[in-house]
């Protein structure tokens, strides 16, 4: 058990996520970030499988064959593709559904952060991309999603921190702007 160097690892993970989401105008969604990591079930299988350069969820699914933290994490953090998955009328089956825009730049966030955290000294700003590519194929997610967190890791890469969090602070607008004229149109109906 290793509860004090979990503590110091997730804690690092939000600050430094928080500090991103700051820095594209998410202040709500930076502060909330990831908070279901401190719950016993999941905090208590962290310090049990923690090993520092990775995530403890994986040295518990090779333990026990899954992952119970992650399937906790998983149904209340917006900011992974995994929980936006619904049954599909069409389909009949739980098929990926499209993640709000302020839900990818967190998940983008989080990205770079767990980068940072396990790459330590050695990170580059590549290592995001590089974790994305290294799992395509393997994941179920929404094809505008994946195209849209591909784009964002894929400038962080090229253009650097900066240029693409002036680029998020920039779609940010645009998303805010839209989700105000959708609230907007749906209370206009339900008075209609």
């Amino acid at each position: 058990m290793h509860p004090w160097l979990h503590f110091k690892t997730i804690t690092k993970h939000k600050l430094l996520v928080m500090h991103y989401c700051f820095r594209a105008g998410m202040y709500k969604q930076g502060l909330l970030h990831d908070l279901s990591k401190y719950a016993p079930v999941e905090f208590l299988v962290g310090c049990k499988y923690y090993q520092g350069t990775r995530s403890p969820n994986n040295a518990e699914r090779e333990d026990i064959g899954v992952s119970t933290s992650w399937l906790h994490h998983k149904g209340r953090n917006k900011h992974h593709f995994e929980y936006w998955m619904d049954y599909s009328n069409v389909t009949h089956r739980n098929d990926p559904v499209e993640m709000p825009y302020n839900y990818v730049v967190e998940m983008f966030c989080d990205r770079v952060a767990a980068s940072k955290i396990y790459n330590g000294s050695l990170y580059k700003e590549t290592d995001p991309i590089d974790y994305f590519n290294a799992k395509h194929g393997q994941r179920t997610i929404h094809p505008k999603t994946s195209d849209e967190i591909e784009k964002l890791l894929k400038m962080l890469a090229s253009e650097g921190e900066d240029a693409t969090f002036a680029y998020i602070r920039e779609q940010m607008k645009k998303f805010r702007i839209e989700k105000k004229k959708h609230i907007k149109l749906k209370r206009s109906l339900r008075n209609y």
